[in-house]
């Protein structure tokens, strides 16, 4: 909670110079045209005594100043909520007279939610410590999506971790390559799965698995040997049943020019990590035609509990790029979707959950895994992941 206390401090900061702000301007306001002498009998105005005046303007202003830029520099330090939008048109905004006023509200609104959201977030963590509702009698094991990796100092699933973990879960990651065929990827988590059991000794693992990942687990426990070593499988946002605007794409850009993006895509992965990426694999496994293929040949495993997560923008506007310009493509092939996947490929397993809230926002493709640490109104994603793994808990896994 010390980032939070910063942030809350400078926000704090931030009121007091509004309101010492508009006390200061009375005041000078007053003495300059001398209301204050003829009121309060105090000096005379700034025509008889203005370097009395003039002293107390500048001392004014440099407390002020003084007041403003701690606080500003708090919260611009500290707060996660304001992002790069808020925090340049702050900037911008800063020299344009009243609209620096209005983005001064917007700020110090901005930041009083986060401070108010995470405070209660801490309260109710503290209130269940001892529950550890999200120790499951498994580890979890999270398995990312196509064209990201697992890195140490940048998480895929951003504040999500953290929070289960607080809450008693052990969480561990697929560590596979960002982008690759389903059945490559199938291969790589297979090992994984078979390392984290040689490692720490755990029977089996629950996985959670996000887009592409629940495609390449579902392989995975059909075509290779460790069915037996996992509990549940719970697919986020994954295209089941492929993504028709995909073959619509694939098959209007020509081959040479996919050969370049890709050839541009492998390489530049393969420089942060990747084994032998290929982009094409991935993205053609991602089509409606090879998914119902896909589906055709691997099955479900009887003896292993899946569900299925989704969710839908309900704008374009609301998605961060590249969702905001993918979503009407998405909607003319798929319908409903979530910027990249349409609501039918979604459902999978034993049960299903489709998420989205009121008004135009929606929860993206990106949202489902706190991509860019944003508190969504109607939505709290890490909380959504505790209850999740709450419920894995219950049912004994």
């Amino acid at each position: 909670m010390g980032r939070i206390k910063v942030c809350n401090f400078g926000r704090i900061m931030l009121k007091i110079f509004c309101w010492t702000t508009v006390i200061l301007s009375i005041y000078l306001i007053l003495g300059f045209t001398g209301c204050y002498e003829k009121w309060f009998g105090g000096p005379a105005g700034i025509v008889k005594a203005p370097v009395y005046w003039l002293i107390r303007a500048g001392i004014g202003i440099l407390v002020e100043s003084i007041i403003f830029w701690i606080g500003i520099i708090m919260v611009y330090a500290t707060s996660e909520q304001l992002g790069i939008r808020w925090r340049v048109l702050g900037i911008v905004c800063g020299w344009i007279p009243v609209a620096h006023l209005v983005m001064l509200h917007i700020i110090i609104k901005t930041v009083g939610e986060e401070v108010r959201m995470e405070k209660m977030r801490a309260k109710r963590n503290l209130q269940r410590k001892e529950q550890r509702i999200c120790s499951t009698k498994y580890p979890v094991l999270m398995v990312h999506g196509v064209f990201f990796r697992d890195f140490e100092h940048l998480n895929y699933w951003g504040r999500i971790p953290a929070e289960l973990e607080a809450n008693g879960a052990v969480i561990y990651y697929g560590n596979h390559n960002s982008a690759a065929a389903v059945r490559d990827s199938a291969k790589e988590l297979a090992e994984r799965i078979h390392q984290i059991i040689r490692e720490t000794g755990c029977e089996k693992v629950n996985v959670i698995a996000h887009s592409k990942g629940g495609l390449d687990m579902r392989a995975a426990l059909a075509l290779t040997d460790i069915a037996p070593y996992v509990a549940s499988l719970t697919t986020i946002n994954t295209p089941h049943r492929g993504c028709q605007f995909a073959d619509y794409l694939l098959g209007k850009i020509p081959e040479k020019q996919q050969q370049m993006v890709a050839n541009t895509y492998n390489a530049g992965a393969a420089k942060l990590g990747d084994i032998n990426p290929d982009f094409l694999a991935a993205v053609y496994d991602l089509t409606s035609e090879k998914c119902s293929e896909f589906n055709d040949e691997i099955k479900d495993n009887p003896d292993i509990y899946y569900q299925s997560v989704g969710s839908k923008l309900n704008h374009p506007a609301s998605g961060r790029f590249p969702l905001n310009f993918t979503y009407p493509l998405v909607k003319y092939f798929d319908g409903p979707n979530d910027g990249l996947v349409g609501e039918e490929s979604f459902r999978w397993g034993r049960n299903y959950q489709f998420l989205t809230v009121s008004g135009k926002r929606g929860i993206s493709h990106g949202d489902m895994i706190d991509l860019n640490r944003e508190n969504i109104k109607g939505f709290d994603v890490r909380e959504f992941y505790v209850q999740l793994v709450a419920g894995l808990k219950k049912m004994g896994f």
